[in-house]
């Protein structure tokens, strides 16, 4: 990965520490960021790794913020403050606005299909019945290339 700095909205922490994989995140990314919204929703104590954040943006941007939830909006706040950092978000809409505000995004999966690349995990059929039972929604183009990493979504 490209980035050292990853800023993570909560459904990514649920996500993957409800497969057991949390700590794919440190492997990946030197530092990783969370505000105290994304902290609240996750709503379990935080490994050392991850640190709070708080971003000053939100107030510019609150019309566009005020549709997604206090941590989506708090996560692309404090993206958008943050220089070259990469934002982990799975809501359609809330990765539709960081777009259009000219963040990078990723999805949980895509963590997942990179965490691959760097042999920190292995992909099959087992790692989308452990998301799927997690309550995680995968799209049928993300689920096929979660147990087909070759070929293209």
């Amino acid at each position: 990965m490209s980035r050292s700095v990853v800023i993570a909205d909560s459904s990514c922490l649920i996500a993957l520490d409800n497969i057991g994989e949390l700590e794919l995140l440190p492997k990946l990314f030197t530092k990783i960021f969370i505000t105290l919204e994304v902290s609240t929703e996750y709503g379990k104590p935080l490994p050392k790794w991850i640190e709070i954040r708080t971003g000053s943006r939100a107030n510019n941007q609150i019309e566009k913020l005020k549709i997604l939830d206090a941590g989506e909006a708090s996560s692309i706040a404090l993206a958008l403050d943050s220089t070259d950092s990469l934002l982990i978000i799975d809501e359609k809409k809330g990765r539709r606005i960081a777009e259009e505000m000219g963040i990078e995004i990723i999805g949980t999966v895509g963590i997942i299909l990179e965490a691959n690349a760097a042999g920190l995990i292995e992909l099959s059929g087992t790692i989308v019945e452990r998301l799927e039972s997690a309550n995680f929604r995968i799209s049928k183009a993300l689920r096929s290339k979660l147990i087909n990493p070759d070929r293209r979504v």
